[in-house]
């Protein structure tokens, strides 16, 4: 396998929107692509040519039967790109939504008495649902405490703290404060040892977009992302759950299709998006390996942006040229720490007596784009333990460039100064 080099960089940035310039704002660099990444020029084509079509699915005309076959080959091709192991996808209001879907149906499958198992590192979408439904299913809401340190959580912790009546549990891929990678397959393993019949559910929003998603791997029951974070659009997001999770009591209309999730008519261009995303990730596996196989191609894809996104928080962090690293700035505090392997393509720092939103304000003068996180619902439950009360994202993905990591490194040089 070959890296993503300059050449192959100018390639892949050319197939996004907005690469360097904002509209608003002129030339910028975007280093907050947690908050959602770059979108395709080719999502932006097809939401538009969808966007013009009025005819529903389930008609018997050709319009229809083509908005019918847009969507099969777009659930086809998440199952090729995700390795899914049999279930169903369906698209939904948003990750968000889809997230308290699926727990507030698996905490209602289960008799009143179960232990629900999460763990402090959760985002609030999957916090706050399973908060609320373990309440009206008359369960027993736990949490794990992550690693302060590290911030990531472990198998070990899950194994620690799972008991045989845990009948829901919940994992995070990636945490969206601390950019902290969680390896889901060893945390459901030590899951099912004790309680093999847990319906497991993952929040795979923030790790989608920086490597490969292995679903038959990961022995879970259901997988969330929000596309709009994986290179498409706002406006939906999409959810696999597996066979067993498909079964259990859901909303449905009266004598309708039993195993069907979605409500009402979605929109085909949002699917016809995901077909976007897929051959995006299946070009770039052609460009980095010499795979056949369309499934290898995804696999490769995943592997070089995990290694190039690696390269440029390294040389964040590191330093670059004759520009110190961050972590040789005075003052520079690293979510993390320094060397942390489970970092995906995020840094998030603090800088002694320069508050944080002061530090995003003057990295935006410059024309780079970062984002603040405060001790609120969102982000207290990670900044909070450490006694900070907010914290300067830095998010990046594949298509961002060292020589961007060198200008921002510039400023921060001056504003740690």
């Amino acid at each position: 396998m070959t890296a993503i080099t300059p050449t192959l960089l100018n390639k892949i940035r050319d197939r996004f929107a907005q690469i360097d310039t904002c509209p608003e704002q002129g030339p910028r660099v975007f280093f907050e692509n947690a908050g959602g990444a770059l979108t395709l020029k080719s999502v932006v084509e097809t939401s538009a040519r969808y966007a013009a079509i009025p005819d529903n699915q389930g008609r018997d005309n050709p319009g229809s039967h083509e908005l019918v076959r847009v969507i099969t080959k777009a659930k086809a091709d998440m199952a090729e790109m995700m390795n899914a192991p049999g279930g169903q996808f369906f698209v939904g209001e948003s990750g968000t939504e889809l997230l308290f879907r699926l727990i507030m149906n698996a905490c209602l499958s289960a008799q009143p008495g179960g232990v629900v198992l999460g763990s402090t590192l959760e985002h609030p979408a999957t916090r706050s649902a399973c908060d609320r439904w373990t309440k009206v299913a008359r369960h027993t809401h736990v949490l794990i405490g992550h690693d302060d340190d590290s911030g990531t959580i472990g198998a070990a912790a899950y194994a620690e703290a799972v008991t045989p009546d845990t009948v829901v549990a919940t994992i995070v891929h990636t945490s969206p404060v601390t950019g902290m990678g969680v390896d889901v397959s060893a945390c459901a393993a030590a899951i099912r040892a004790v309680a093999p019949a847990c319906l497991i559910i993952v929040d795979g929003i923030q790790h989608a977009a920086h490597g490969q998603i292995d679903l038959a791997s990961y022995g879970v029951d259901g997988y969330v992302i929000s596309p709009y974070k994986m290179f498409s659009r706002h406006g939906y997001g999409l959810a696999w759950i597996s066979d067993r999770l498909s079964r259990v009591p859901h909303n449905a209309l009266l004598d309708g299709p039993e195993d069907n999730w979605e409500m009402g008519t979605r929109d085909t261009g949002s699917y016809a998006t995901l077909s976007d995303i897929a051959d995006y990730l299946d070009w770039l596996g052609a460009e980095v390996s010499d795979s056949s196989d369309r499934r290898q191609r995804f696999q490769a894809a995943g592997r070089a942006i995990h290694d190039h996104e690696t390269a440029l928080t390294d040389a964040m962090i590191k330093g670059t040229g004759n520009l110190p690293g961050l972590a040789e700035m005075p003052g520079v505090t690293l979510l993390g720490g320094a060397d942390n392997p489970a970092r995906e393509g995020l840094v998030s720092l603090t800088v002694a007596d320069v508050p944080s939103v002061e530090v995003v304000k003057r990295l935006n003068a410059e024309g780079i784009r970062t984002h603040l996180r405060k001790a609120d619902h969102y982000s207290g439950n990670i900044l909070s333990p450490l006694g900070m009360d907010s914290c300067v994202r830095v998010s990046m993905c594949h298509y961002n460039s060292s020589a961007e990591v060198a200008k921002f490194l510039g400023v921060m040089k001056e504003i740690t100064g």
